[in-house]
């Protein structure tokens, strides 16, 4: 099956991409569903999917990204376009540039249904924003699949995407775990991201009642944009601040940004490193010894997911409404058996904007 490659640079460049560059079979993989789906509060039940092993038809799925400025939606691609490949249909990607262009993912979505999109894939810009396209799309009997960030829209036919809020709890409950309540307190520097934004006051919810009870004291949460030198700048005040902080847990940019600076400190053992969610950076902060841990959110999986819930719900088969991979915590005790293509992009993985 021929893939074509889109770079920034050149997007008119079509090439083949090898079978060896995909993965072998990903599936089964343990994951959760909510019931009754799209339920903020629904139950969370323990799940391992396993997809279809091929499409009946050759349906054409359109994909719309907020961007591929980054190596978290570099891996959402991989896991559409490979998964695309797998079952044999065919896909279109489109991304926006950024989450300041709402109005151009909408245009996209509507360039992609004219087109003749059996069924569209969305990572949404915003949560309420894409409401009105999402009920245009449904209502001509176009699924919509909501993938990674969430939206509000009833008119969904299936979602897959986990929480940022357990992303939060986990990293808390992996610090609760290590200081429980009756152990010498240790304090916790933590960097959310920038005030406001929906997925940041979800992993701080989470956080914050993960260590409540415990040991663990945290600092007053630092807010601020994951631009590297804003989280630099923010890690430095907390350390001169609180010279007997003990460890430092925000977004992956906090991690990223903060090795350098603990090594130049001779602070390592001293002061340790969590990220709230996983990116190459991370992973290898890890693997080098210099990051504590990091939940994995496996944004591979839940791209795959979402084009098998797409083939299912065109083909009238049985379908999870609402599922995602489950999250488990990366550290060094576990890192080396980590499938890293199930986490992760490849090395060397370049956008893939079309399978054929």
């Amino acid at each position: 099956m021929k893939l074509a490659l889109k770079t920034a640079a050149a997007l008119a460049l079509a090439t083949v991409i090898p079978a060896s560059a995909f993965a072998a079979d990903w599936f089964p993989y343990p994951a959760e569903e909510v019931t009754p789906p799209f339920a903020a509060d629904g139950k969370v039940s323990p799940v391992t999917y396993t997809p279809l092993a091929k499409a009946d038809k050759p349906w054409n799925i359109c994909v719309s990204f907020p961007h591929m400025k980054d190596a978290y939606w570099l891996g959402v691609d991989y896991g559409v376009a490979d998964e695309a490949k797998r079952l044999g249909v065919k896909m279109n990607l489109v991304e926006a540039g950024g989450y300041t262009e709402l109005n151009k993912q909408i245009s996209q979505i509507e360039d992609c249904v004219s087109s003749g999109a059996d069924a569209v894939v969305i990572g949404a810009i915003s949560y309420e924003g894409l409401n009105s396209v999402v009920k245009e799309v449904a209502a001509k009997g176009i699924p919509v699949i909501d993938v990674i960030n969430g939206m509000s829209s009833p008119d969904i036919a299936a979602k897959s995407l986990v929480s940022f809020r357990t992303m939060g709890f986990e990293t808390g409950k992996y610090l609760a775990e290590k200081h429980p309540a009756g152990s010498e307190p240790v304090k916790v520097g933590w960097f959310p991201g920038p005030a406001g934004a929906g997925w940041v006051e979800a992993a701080n919810e989470g956080f914050m009642e993960a260590v409540k009870g415990s040991a663990v004291e945290v600092l007053e949460p630092r807010y601020g944009d994951t631009g590297k030198e804003a989280q630099l700048k923010l890690v430095e005040d907390v350390l001169q601040a609180n010279p007997d902080v003990r460890y430092l847990a925000g977004t992956a940019v906090t991690a990223e940004a903060a090795q350098g600076l603990i090594r130049e400190r001779g602070l390592q053992g001293k002061v340790d490193l969590l990220a709230f969610y996983m990116t190459p950076g991370v992973y290898a902060g890890i693997k080098r010894g210099f990051i504590l841990a990091a939940p994995a959110d496996s944004m591979v999986i839940q791209g795959r997911i979402a084009m098998d819930q797409a083939v299912r719900i065109l083909e009238g088969k049985d379908y999870m409404k609402h599922v995602g991979p489950k999250i488990f915590v990366v550290d060094p005790s576990n890192i080396s058996t980590v499938a890293r293509e199930n986490i992760l992009p490849p090395d060397g993985f370049k956008p893939v904007f079309s399978v054929e």
